[in-house]
């Protein structure tokens, strides 16, 4: 088992989408994960923010965002 730090910097939508599906598929195969957010990052911490804009590829960060919440992966800010 490997430990995964996604660190997101940036608010950026594909970004956070990106960081938040590899960090579900890190913890779906038993590796230990921590998401942190920092500088433009810290924006995503925002519980009220709209998770559903879709990315070029159609997914969006509320595909994987409940899952981690979910599996108690801990985020940093």
């Amino acid at each position: 088992m490997a430990n995964f730090l996604f660190v997101l910097s940036r608010d950026d939508n594909e970004a956070a989408t990106r960081s938040f599906q590899f960090a579900k598929i890190a913890n779906d195969k038993g590796h230990h994960v921590n998401v942190f957010f920092v500088d433009g990052g810290v924006l995503w911490a925002d519980n009220t923010r709209d998770l559903g804009q879709k990315t070029l590829t159609g997914d969006c960060p509320n595909d994987y965002l409940p899952y981690l919440v979910e599996n108690e992966v801990p985020f940093g800010v």
